[in-house]
């Protein structure tokens, strides 16, 4: 413990992945802290400021943040760490009591890779943060060619922007990830299940079909001229998602 309220290495360890857990909530954070100290080092803060300064000071492998905080609440500082050229491409789950559609899709549009509402099975939980873990791991392993281009979308994979034939646009990493994997595999129908699998390396009863048309939605709103009409990602009824070659 530094000495600071609000701020504590649960467990330390350089072969551990590190997880910076956010919730003003201390019962909720201290059984978080529980469930993943024997697997990860952690620590707690119980404030989004406290957050940003711990965050660029460790450097996360996760960030588990809550949304309604004091203060500066958790939207505002995800937008600030996905403005952080250090910390922009680590990944934030949102848990927090917040769970209509609406606050689904302001998470994710503030940058969220997950999100989770309360309450919450701390198992559930658990494979959640393997699963993303995990996935980055692959990633930082995985040689991506340095862009990709499938009909008129260009994805540059340095800088995460794709071209339309526009102005360039800015994707959040899962957003990224998800439009990388679909022109990778041009005119494959994938469902929502498979994406969850494939993208998120989420087992089959983890995750729900909601991120993924959350993430599409956004993507949609992102690249498409006309969202309601898409041309770029197409949903063939009843099987998924697609990007056609020609």
């Amino acid at each position: 413990y530094n000495g600071m309220r609000g701020e504590r290495p649960v467990k330390e360890s350089r072969f551990m992945p590190s997880i910076l857990v956010v919730d003003d909530e201390e019962p909720v954070a201290q059984t978080i802290e529980h469930a993943l100290r024997r697997d990860y080092q952690v620590w707690v803060v119980y404030s989004a400021i406290e957050a940003l300064k711990v965050a660029r000071r460790i450097n996360p492998d996760l960030i588990i943040l809550d949304i309604l905080m004091p203060g500066m609440d958790g939207l505002e500082a995800c937008r600030e760490l996905r403005r952080d050229p250090i910390l922009k491409s680590v990944p934030i789950l949102f848990l927090t009591a917040l769970g209509r559609v609406e606050d689904r899709i302001e998470g994710f549009e503030a940058g969220a890779d997950d999100y989770l509402s309360k309450p919450f099975d701390i198992r559930e939980l658990m494979l959640r943060v393997k699963a993303i873990l995990r996935r980055g791991t692959a990633e930082r392993r995985e040689v991506r060619p340095s862009r990709i281009e499938v009909g008129e979308l260009t994805l540059d994979c340095q800088t995460y922007q794709v071209d339309t034939g526009g102005p360039k646009v800015l994707l959040t990493p899962v957003e990224f990830d998800l439009l990388y994997h679909l022109m990778s595999h041009p005119n494959d129908i994938f469902s929502s299940e498979r994406l969850l699998h494939e993208v998120w390396d989420y087992p089959s009863d983890v995750g729900s079909p909601d991120l993924v048309r959350m993430h599409i939605k956004n993507l949609r709103r992102k690249i498409e001229p006309d969202s309601n009409h898409p041309r770029f990602i197409l949903t063939i009824p009843s099987h998924g998602y697609t990007i056609a070659k020609e």
